[in-house]
């Protein structure tokens, strides 16, 4: 496909963006995250990634393909790591809908980081410890970290997440000391896993958050994995030229969108209040994030994803009905 098909594609499929759903599927409680619609049961939850697109802990507006992208990414990344830590994975009946184990959700996010940058740097800058920990003096926006760090936060319902000690974690009871240990485990274990694979593919992991569940007394990985919206990806081969001429490197996630909002609307972000009106977004900034977010995909998988301009509400109700869950 070439740069213009995909531009045409992605500007036909603007007016098409699934922005929110309302599926009925009898018994299920409905929760609506930033990004996805939750379909609760007893034991299983139906998970719908839509176009909706967050930063600073609000939603902004929707981007052509991200919810299949998205679901798409994290589904690949489910299934190369299961050997590693089990998910909560049961089914994909289309492209922006997963199937998954009702679990109990920890209310603790793992962040892990191998470089300074994003709120890690924004922190630093004020002289801020980040979950407890001090960093070195003197360090660079971008610079890689002598050793990966875990930078764990609570998982909040609404508004910030606020990071947390790993010594306020135990000490607050938040949760079971053995479970805290694995979930460190587990994110250590996975974020090694994804740095590796990655770099074969010539990009770098930057850092990553990690969601977890129990189910039946067993720590799954829940949400989503490795993706565009939960980690940092830069283009390999040109970090140490950017990194040396004091340059960002080149970015394959939503960094880029964050980034064009504080340039754009100074003003607004980062400090958007809830009560604040959402500025305009271009139409070329949602294309551009969308291709982002497609040339990613290719890189991790090494497969080209090939859209559908397509009403997509009307295709996840008609494979949802086909599969047997309305």
């Amino acid at each position: 496909m070439t740069i213009g098909d995909m531009d045409n594609i992605i500007k036909l499929q603007l007016n098409k963006t699934l922005k929110e759903t309302n599926l009925s599927i009898p018994g299920a409680k409905i929760y609506q995250g930033k990004v996805r619609d939750n379909y609760i049961l007893d034991d299983k939850r139906i998970i719908v990634a839509t176009d909706r697109i967050s930063a600073f802990d609000r939603v902004i507006t929707t981007i052509p393909f991200k919810g299949e992208l998205l679901n798409q990414i994290s589904s690949f990344w489910f299934e190369k790591t299961k050997h590693i830590v089990k998910n909560h994975i049961i089914d994909i009946p289309d492209p922006n809908v997963s199937v998954t184990h009702q679990c109990e959700t920890v209310p603790i996010e793992m962040i892990v980081r191998a470089y300074i940058t994003g709120t890690a740097w924004r922190k630093y800058l004020k002289g801020e410890k980040v979950s407890g920990i001090e960093l070195p003096k003197g360090l660079t926006k971008n610079q890689k970290l002598d050793d990966i760090v875990l930078t764990p936060s609570t998982k909040a319902e609404s508004g910030h997440d606020i990071y947390i000690s790993r010594e306020e974690i135990l000490k607050q009871n938040i949760i079971d000391k053995d479970i805290y240990e694995q979930m460190e485990q587990a994110a250590l274990k996975l974020f090694n896993f994804g740095q590796d694979y990655c770099k074969k593919n010539g990009l770098i992991l930057v850092d990553t958050k990690y969601e977890m569940g129990i189910k039946n007394g067993e720590l799954m990985v829940i949400d989503e994995i490795h993706t565009q919206d939960s980690s940092r990806f830069w283009i390999a081969d040109t970090y140490d030229d950017l990194f040396e001429k004091g340059e960002d490197p080149e970015i394959l996630d939503k960094e880029f969108f964050r980034g064009w909002l504080m340039t754009t609307y100074p003003d607004v972000f980062p400090d958007i209040k809830p009560e604040q009106d959402i500025p305009p977004i271009r139409e070329d900034v949602k294309i551009e994030l969308a291709k982002r977010y497609f040339r990613s995909y290719k890189k991790i998988t090494g497969t080209e994803y090939k859209p559908e301009v397509a009403n997509v509400m009307e295709r996840i109700t008609e494979n949802l009905t086909k599969a047997g869950y309305i």
